[in-house]
């Protein structure tokens, strides 16, 4: 419509995160590798034990072993068990959606994530939080910059605790002399006029980095992807905020997947947990772009029914488990019945 107003994001009051409520703190709710073993059903049990086989069986031939996750598997604790799969060989790529991250990066920058949203969204707090709104997008910026993906964006920020902020000379040589770069140097050079931030080193702690899937994933060479949606995370709100640096490294990130659904051909494992939207609809739109596969497993664990499990039937897996079951137990039986197996 003509003359219609835009939404200023610099008219919001953007708090300190340190004022925020929160409802989680990692270290008293992370899943520890000494946990015992959960109980569960004959039924799960069996699925845990099948799943747990193709996955072994996966990593000796190199096929892919995906694990696609929605938020509260990290904001429930998980991302310090991930890790441990990733140290032990066991998954390839990790995926998730834009909350994940943002818990992901609380947890690692504060100990702490999770606003309680019928008290701040009536006051129009909720996700109005600096640090969280300005580290995730310039992170993001940065990482566009270089050419990464969203999760290794986030994860290198965390590993390295800050990002180098380029002067605005040096951005603008890059807009006038390098086309490949021109366009995320421009988003760049925005994004400091608008946060105010000084060229040089950014320090951004990040005391609870060993809770950080992302930091994990980065520190260790696995693929760890993010797969947004616009609107839907508190960092829209925030003036840092570039549309175009999400869509850089978002794509990165699809591409990734892509990639390692290929991997899923001749015997792979794709599990998804607790994601009933983004996990069946990424892996849906990646097989059309990287053809048929045949031959893999997949595991789709909620706690409810899953409405999308046709997407998944789509793609004609040799086996196709549906476990319904909390994911913190469910991640960490399969850790312990991996453990168990591969010592045997």
């Amino acid at each position: 419509m003509t003359g219609q107003k835009r939404f200023d994001r610099k008219l919001l009051l953007q708090k300190p995160l340190v004022e925020r409520k929160n409802k989680v703190t990692v270290a008293d709710i992370y899943v520890k590798t000494t946990d015992p073993v959960p109980d569960m059903d004959s039924a799960t049990s069996d699925a845990v034990h099948r799943v747990a086989g193709y996955i072994l069986d996966a990593r000796k031939t190199g096929n892919s072993v995906m694990l696609a996750f929605g938020a509260h598997s990290i904001k429930n604790g998980l991302g310090h068990l991930m890790v441990e799969f990733i140290k032990k060989g066991w998954i390839t790529h990790f995926a998730t959606n834009g909350a994940g991250i943002i818990h992901d990066w609380e947890f690692a920058f504060i100990g702490k994530s999770s606003e309680s949203v019928a008290e701040n969204l009536p006051k129009g707090e909720f996700g109005t939080w600096n640090e969280t709104g300005l580290y995730l997008n310039l992170a993001i910026i940065a990482g566009a910059y270089e050419g990464l993906g969203y999760g290794a964006s986030v994860g290198k920020a965390i590993i390295e605790e800050g990002i180098m902020i380029p002067s605005r000379e040096e951005l603008l040589r890059v807009v006038r002399g390098n086309p490949a770069k021109a366009s995320s140097a421009a988003d760049f050079i925005e994004a400091i006029e608008r946060s105010g931030v000084k060229a040089g080193w950014l320090s951004i702690p990040a005391p609870f980095r060993e809770f950080s899937l992302q930091a994990g994933a980065y520190r260790y060479g696995v693929h760890s992807t993010d797969h947004p949606m616009f609107g839907h995370d508190i960092i829209y709100t925030h003036v840092a905020n570039s549309g175009s640096a999400i869509g850089r490294t978002a794509q990165t990130d699809f591409e990734t997947f892509v990639e390692s659904y290929k991997g899923l051909d001749g015997g792979g494992v794709y599990l998804s947990l607790g994601s009933a939207v983004m996990s069946p609809s990424v892996f849906e739109i990646a097989g059309r772009k990287a053809g048929p596969v045949s031959g893999h497993h997949i595991a789709v664990i909620d706690l409810g029914e899953v409405a999308k499990i046709g997407k998944f039937e789509d793609s004609h897996p040799e086996t196709l488990d549906f476990i319904k079951g909390d994911n913190r137990k469910f991640l960490l039986a399969l850790y312990k019945e991996l453990s168990r197996m591969e010592n045997c």
